[in-house]
């Protein structure tokens, strides 16, 4: 019996099997609107056998983009765009998730195939935010966010909620992660703020909380609330394994159900020892000492090396990037490796060893 390919409930969603398809930013929208490359790329990793498919990290305002080329979701044009994308994963068997995410002092760069460098003063660029005036390395430096930022942001999160809802999606997760926004205001190396959002990690934690009581509030109980985090920023004095643990306490009391343990992002030149399962203790530490649901990332490739992950408890599940990249039936595959039998679209059947 695998693990892996065993069905997982979250409130009330369950999910045919424990491999994720993480949203992966494809820089390829016009006005933030989702078009036929994001079916094309969404619905074939549906079509190959993933449990849950989560779209790009989507900006809740122009200005909460990374770039131009982001994915939106602040107007019902937006969901509208969205909203075949969100059926047919779900025609497919696959829960449709989308990452609502807020860029902070890391918006307003070119696409990541153009170097992903900030915009020049001549290319449109936008004024950045973040819980300090403190820049990315040699980045402009940010505007620091007043309390009427901070509840227009929160509002933004709300709003794009809902959207996401009339969109058809099933799972929102929160982007907490990769030195945006969320992760701005809790890591000290970049908040140095000295009122109720600055200092202590209390403090630090409270605007990301307060999103993602916000967002629970508008989720129905029944569908999940996800966050992505970064359990640590790999630097001496930053954020670390022993905040992530206790905000992640803090993020279950408010109703988050899986917490997408990534690490990074936060500041130019930290030093990761990238690796095959090097980010999976974060999500066994998180999952046994906060007592909340995990998944895995980074450098999962193996159907192997993913059972494992999940059959001896390090997450509930495994969120896979450059692996569907390289091979969007990687789910299809993986199950013939594993020796289980799981069905094919009728379409492909004829293919089916």
């Amino acid at each position: 019996m695998s693990k892996l390919f065993s069905a997982f409930s979250l409130r009330g969603l369950e999910f045919r099997n424990r491999v994720f398809v993480s949203p992966m930013c494809q820089y390829s929208s016009r006005d933030g609107l989702a078009n036929d490359w994001h079916m094309v790329h969404l619905g074939s990793r549906a079509v190959g056998g993933a449990a849950l498919v989560v779209a790009e990290a989507t900006g809740v305002s122009p200005e909460a983009r990374i770039s131009p080329g982001d994915t939106g979701l602040w107007s019902e044009e937006h969901a509208q765009a969205f909203a075949p994308v969100a059926a047919f994963i779900k025609s497919q068997g696959a829960r449709a998730g989308i990452q609502l995410a807020h860029a902070g002092r890391k918006a307003s760069t070119h696409v990541a195939w153009k170097g992903g460098k900030p915009l020049s003063e001549d290319e449109g660029p936008w004024r950045t935010l973040a819980p300090s005036a403190v820049p990315f390395g040699d980045w402009p430096a940010p505007k620091e966010m007043t309390r009427e930022d901070i509840e227009t942001v929160i509002r933004q999160f709300e709003d794009s909620t809902r959207l996401a809802l009339s969109a058809g999606f099933e799972v929102v997760e929160l982007h907490m992660a990769h030195g945006y926004l969320m992760h701005e205001f809790l890591s000290p190396l970049s908040n140095k703020r000295e009122d109720e959002y600055g200092g202590p990690l209390e403090n630090r934690a409270r605007f990301p909380l307060r999103v993602a009581e916000a967002v629970r509030a508008v989720l129905p109980q029944e569908l999940p609330l996800f966050a992505r985090i970064s359990a640590t920023d790999w630097v001496e004095g930053g954020w670390d394994l022993q905040q992530s643990v206790q905000f992640s306490r803090w993020m279950k009391e408010r109703g988050v159900d899986l917490v997408d343990c990534s690490s990074g992002g936060l500041v130019p030149g930290a030093r990761i020892p990238v690796e095959p399962n090097y980010q999976v203790p974060f999500a066994e530490a998180i999952r046994k000492e906060a007592g909340v649901a995990t998944g895995a990332v980074g450098l999962i490739t193996e159907p192997e090396q993913a059972e494992e992950i999940v059959a001896s408890g390090k997450a509930d599940a495994v969120f896979l990037a450059r692996a569907m990249l390289r091979d969007p039936y990687w789910t299809l595959h993986a199950a013939k490796r594993l020796g289980v039998d799981v069905p094919w679209p009728v379409q492909y059947g004829r293919a089916k060893d």
